[in-house]
């Protein structure tokens, strides 16, 4: 009297026949993986998807990419698409990089603090060396001074 399958009449007299005979009743699609890994791993994610014959498939999800972040603070960059590694080989160069020094692999705000860096180091580089000069003018003239020693024969 209790056909399987998905027929309004049966849906209807589920609820009514208990939870046993309305699971039996509402029967589903077993669906296989169709690439070679068997397995739910986060690079076979899939989703279910009624096709317009009406059977269901599975529909293989991409990974979602994270986009480029930069390499001394971690920020994420802007200005630049986030897409998987492979679909960057894809793009052009001005696609995948800004057009600055270090453009694609360092925020703008750590780039101008390693030019300030380097600025700072030469200037102190610089002040050192005048102040070597200095101290080397300051003892050159005591030198010549002390080195009256004895005359040789």
């Amino acid at each position: 009297w209790l056909k399987v399958g998905s027929t309004p009449e049966v849906e209807a007299r589920a609820p009514a026949l208990g939870s046993r005979l309305a699971a039996v009743a509402r029967m589903v699609e077993r669906l296989t993986y169709r690439r070679h890994s068997r397995y739910a791993t986060k690079a076979n994610r899939c989703r279910t998807l009624r096709t317009p014959g009406g059977r269901l498939i599975l529909q293989v999800v991409k990974k979602k990419a994270k986009g480029p972040a930069c390499g001394d603070c971690g920020k994420r960059l802007i200005g630049l698409p986030c897409l998987r590694p492979l679909e960057y080989r894809r793009l052009k160069k001005r696609e995948r990089r800004v057009s600055r020094a270090y453009g694609g692999t360092k925020c703008a705000k750590c780039v101008r603090s390693r030019i300030v860096r380097a600025f700072l180091i030469e200037e102190q580089k610089i002040v050192k060396q005048v102040l070597a000069e200095k101290a080397s003018a300051l003892k050159d003239p005591d030198s010549k001074k002390k080195r009256g020693g004895k005359k040789s024969k």
